[in-house]
């Protein structure tokens, strides 16, 4: 039976002591055949959507300076980015060059991946209910990954972002902290994608 780690996810109870030894077990259970190889030897990004946070959009007048303004993660999507960290180790991303965008629920899942420091990257940004220019930063976003491919083409790079965003890259919908694994071009650009997922017992 096919299922992603989100689905999973969706199927455990919050709060229990047995939520987070499931996680950890499922993390050690995860594969995906080549991706630390894809990231270090290939024109390719991680691409994620930021872990779960409960609630729907920000607030009216939310401050990008003040997370308290804004729609956070939860203490399960908390648990849900460490997980997803805990499983890119077991894929052999120890660590890589993070980018988030500015919110503070990316900001908060690319921290708890504990994949190295995270760098905010305004191409990232929401735009979601027109709070920013699609177009625009998705071109930034190009720009972002063709500097990368020429000054560290080795170093994996993980991009934490809106669904908004890598919709607009891929065309691609995600859940919250599910990954897609995109394939570049020298300019940044979109070629192709393939969606992360695992077989479980």
């Amino acid at each position: 039976m096919k299922s992603t780690p989100q689905s999973l996810f969706s199927q455990l109870k919050w709060p229990s002591h047995l939520f987070v030894s499931c996680c950890l077990l499922l993390a050690s259970q995860l594969t995906h055949a080549g991706l630390r190889e894809d990231l270090e030897t290939g024109p390719y990004v991680l691409m994620m959507r930021h872990a779960d946070a409960p609630g729907y959009s920000d607030p009216d007048g939310f401050n990008l300076s003040d997370c308290s303004t804004q729609r956070n993660l939860g203490e399960a999507g908390k648990t849900q980015a460490k997980m997803i960290g805990q499983w890119l180790k077991t894929q052999g991303v120890g660590s890589a060059q993070v980018f988030s965008s500015p919110w503070c629920r990316c900001k908060d899942t690319a921290t708890l991946l504990n994949k190295g420091i995270v760098q905010l990257e305004s191409g990232l940004g929401s735009f979601f209910e027109n709070r920013g220019n699609r177009q625009e930063q998705t071109r930034l976003t190009q720009i972002k990954i063709a500097q990368l491919l020429k000054t560290s083409p080795r170093k994996p790079v993980i991009m934490v972002t809106h669904q908004v965003n890598i919709q607009a890259f891929a065309g691609q919908s995600l859940s919250s902290g599910s990954m897609v694994l995109v394939k570049v071009n020298a300019s940044g650009q979109y070629v192709s994608h393939q969606l992360i997922k695992h077989s479980h017992p």
